[in-house]
């Protein structure tokens, strides 16, 4: 996994791209606004014809173990505790006590205060801790607090920063300002030793009112080098839709067929189901492509869908659902 303090400069990387000497809110606007229109009807009619396609026997056996392997197992409430925490990492470590070759999510994601105890809890088990950060989930905080936000998470152990994006700077056109604040936190990402955290920018979807105010939320993010886009905080609704998935698919295949540079998409909030989980695999495959089926560049932000997997899987191997008390994270 590459990270983002071994990426170039994205400030001169954007000026190059956008062919001006000096980034402001005007040169950004133009660019952004430059991106071609999103048809909302179609949009909206191709993620559902997407998601009829049937998944089944074998397929779907591959499926189910590749969403697993994608999951960001989270807990982001105000009563989170060291116990909680250790308890879902301990899920996180071994999914199935009665069969370990159920793969294991790709993190466990915490509050900065927590990232300790998940990194203790975790080990070297080649599980990611991920930290929100910058004041989540609204954002509203100045930048000196979101930076110290970032580094306490990072030096507490954190490998991958979901961060927010300032939503009202987005919405009234400060682009510049929001640009500025993700690089910034992509600085704060990296460790004295040279290495840095994975940055996944969060777009708050669910509050930028149109599919256009995504797309263009979408390459500003990569303009700004996040190496994810993620839809949503989980706390605002609509969280995380196939639609707006699909847009920002088509916007991280877009960009790599411009920059030569692969960013990952993550879906979070409101993702339960395998059917839900099934659904969006489909649609990573048919827009961006069978390269963007791995953990680290697709993932879901959730945390009860590894329940139902689990019991999905058990499923299909036995051919019986286990008891209701089978799959707690708790």
């Amino acid at each position: 996994m590459t990270t983002s303090a071994a990426v170039a400069d994205p400030r001169d990387a954007a000026r190059d791209l956008l062919g001006v000497s000096r980034l402001t809110d005007a040169a950004l606007t133009t660019w952004l606004h430059g991106l071609p229109g999103v048809d909302q009807v179609g949009c909206e009619q191709r993620a559902a014809g997407l998601a009829t396609r049937s998944v089944k026997t074998t397929a779907k056996v591959w499926a189910i173990d590749t969403a697993i392997s994608m999951i960001d197992l989270t807990t982001l409430e105000g009563a989170d505790t060291p116990g909680k925490v250790r308890s879902l990492c301990a899920k996180a470590l071994v999914p199935d006590p009665d069969d370990r070759a159920t793969p294991r999510p790709a993190a466990v994601c915490v509050y900065g205060d927590l990232v300790g105890v998940a990194r203790e809890a975790l080990g070297d088990s080649g599980i990611h801790v991920a930290a929100v950060a910058t004041a989540f989930p609204s954002g509203r905080a100045s930048l000196p607090v979101k930076l110290a936000d970032t580094r306490d998470a990072v030096r507490a152990g954190a490998d991958e920063i979901d961060m927010v994006i300032d939503r009202g700077a987005f919405l009234s056109g400060q682009y510049r300002r929001v640009f500025d604040e993700i690089v910034a936190v992509r600085e704060a990402c990296r460790r004295e030793d040279g290495t840095g955290a994975h940055l996944k920018v969060i777009l708050e979807t669910g509050e930028l009112v149109t599919y256009d105010n995504v797309r263009r939320a979408s390459w500003l993010a990569m303009l700004a080098g996040g190496d994810f886009i993620k839809t949503s905080t989980g706390k605002v609704s609509p969280a995380a839709t196939l639609p707006v998935t699909m847009l920002m698919l088509e916007a991280v295949r877009d960009w790599r067929e411009l920059t030569g540079t692969q960013v990952g998409v993550k879906p979070a909030g409101g993702i339960r189901t395998t059917k839900d989980a099934i659904k969006h695999l489909v649609v990573v495959s048919e827009v961006a492509g069978d390269d963007w089926l791995d953990p680290d560049r697709f993932r879901f932000g959730a945390s009860s869908l590894l329940g139902d997997l689990l019991l999905q899987r058990q499923k299909l191997a036995t051919g019986a659902y286990s008891g209701a008390d089978y799959v707690t994270t708790d």
